[in-house]
């Protein structure tokens, strides 16, 4: 909304009240309100009038002053409409309409077009479902055949019940696509994921930006070729500490990374599988070497997953709390420890230290022993670490993938003293590099004032290090 109808509405909305109760004191009738309009009111229409009771009822009171504007929806200012209901429910204007209308339901509205319109979409649904009802009998028909009577024998007849089970997974989006109960359920969060209607609007809303951030971050850090040659997500994956949402590449402080995070993980294709989950540092310095390692800090294995499951709090992976406390024990809904939580840390006058959350799908759903995972990597063989060799040794594919950075803060020691971690009174320090060019002779305008009359100007250009020039000295 424009600044001059923020300033403009207030008064519109005062000659309307001074012009309303004018009218009602000349004529002694009371004005009808109209909570509910598909088209814009005129003056030459007839108002109709109900009989009300004398005495309005309390809770009534209550209502009309709950609620600021109870007969219009774009009436108010942004602040305004901003303080109406929940932030979760969608747009303001969307809050503001829910707060005005009651408890009239969502597919029961009284406004001619929505209505309308509601009649159309059903009639193009009924269509919809009539094809998938007529796919599906195909689909049995085929199945029931026999390979040997298509000329492309068994290949050619599954190539075609794929082509067909495509078609009707498209239908079954297109039926559901323009309904307005789906796309209320869904900005509310209360779509069901083993639908595919739902798992098509929440592939698209990440597609739209949050695909682009993690790709983004992938190329703006050097993931690919730092740790894998190449990487594509096809999954959501945000993380939480300590309930805090976390922006991918944000830089932590050492105590709110020490214990694990939670892991929001989203994928938009039916069916369980399983998943690995890494958390790798990127960046861990080698003195001897002067370049960098990897460290492995977390690894947990053959958690099962769904479409429907939405938060993965790694603290529950057996150990991951990090408190020092007796961690919970891993089941089977939850999958398998292999590699306890290390907290981030990093020395001091280091540079920031990428670390990466990696969530790998494991081939044909196999499992993986955990016991060997444990013996191969927990201990000594976190140093060193290789993503890509562990991609490659286990048969595992990377679907899923955000990171935080950390650096040395006033917490670092602290965390690494809890943990029993060595190194916090280390401190790198850049080597001084000494030019190798020769020595340059005076010129220009410094080789024209090497007399002794412009003695006065020798402070701008006798700066030189570890040389001392005094008065008289040449």
């Amino acid at each position: 909304m424009s600044r001059p109808q923020q300033v403009a509405r207030p008064i519109v909305r005062s000659l309307r009240q001074a012009t309303a109760s004018t009218t009602a004191t000349c004529h002694s009738r009371p004005i009808a309100i109209r909570t509910f309009s598909s088209t814009p009111s005129r003056k030459d229409e007839t108002t109709t009038t109900t009989s009300t009771p004398a005495e309005p009822s309390p809770g009534a009171d209550a209502q009309k002053k709950a609620s600021p504007y109870p007969s219009m929806i774009k009436q108010g200012s942004e602040e305004q409409l901003s303080q109406m209901l929940s932030p979760e429910l969608g747009s303001r204007r969307r809050r503001a309409a829910l707060a005005t209308t009651g408890s009239v339901p969502f597919e029961q509205l009284p406004y001619q077009c929505f209505q309308e319109a509601r009649k159309v979409l059903a009639q193009d649904r009924a269509e919809k479902v009539a094809k998938i009802l007529a796919e599906t009998a195909k689909i049995q028909r085929l199945e029931a055949a026999d390979a040997s009577t298509f000329r492309g024998g068994e290949a050619f007849k599954q190539k075609r019940l794929e082509s067909l089970r495509e078609h009707v997974e498209r239908l079954k989006i297109l039926a559901d696509i323009n309904d307005p109960m789906v796309k209320r359920r869904f900005e509310d969060g209360q779509g069901d994921m083993n639908k595919p209607i739902y798992r098509y609007l929440a592939h698209r809303k990440w597609c739209a930006m949050e695909r682009k951030i993690i790709l983004q971050r992938i190329e703006q850090f050097h993931i690919v070729p730092d740790l894998l040659p190449k990487f594509e997500p096809t999954m959501d994956v945000k993380m939480m500490f300590r309930g805090y949402k976390t922006p991918p590449g944000s830089i932590l402080d050492s105590r709110i990374t020490e214990t694990a995070p939670t892991l929001r993980m989203q994928v938009f294709d039916k069916g369980e599988r399983l998943f690995s989950v890494v958390v790798l540092d990127a960046d861990v310095p080698d003195a001897e070497s002067d370049s960098f390692k990897k460290r492995l800090h977390f690894l947990a294995t053959n958690i099962p997953w769904g479409p429907a499951q939405d938060s993965l709090p790694l603290t529950r992976l057996g150990g991951g709390g990090g408190d020092g406390g007796e961690s919970a024990a891993s089941g089977p809904e939850l999958g398998a420890l292999a590699v306890p939580w290390l907290p981030a840390f990093a020395q001091k006058g280091a540079p920031y230290h990428r670390m990466t959350i990696f969530i790998l799908q494991h081939a044909d759903n196999a499992p993986l022993d955990a016991a060997k995972l444990q013996a191969l990597y927990d201990g000594q063989g976190r140093e060193g670490f290789s993503l890509k060799s562990f991609r490659d040794k286990f048969g595992l594919d990377p679907v899923g993938f955000t990171m935080f950075r950390t650096v040395w803060d006033e917490n670092t020691a602290d965390v690494m003293a809890r943990h029993g971690i060595p190194g916090a009174d280390l401190e790198f320090k850049q080597q001084r590099v000494m030019s190798l060019k020769p020595p340059r002779a005076a010129r220009g305008w410094e080789a024209r004032r090497q007399k002794p009359k412009f003695r006065h100007l020798w402070k701008y250009t006798k700066r030189i290090k570890g040389l001392k020039y005094k008065r008289g000295s040449l």
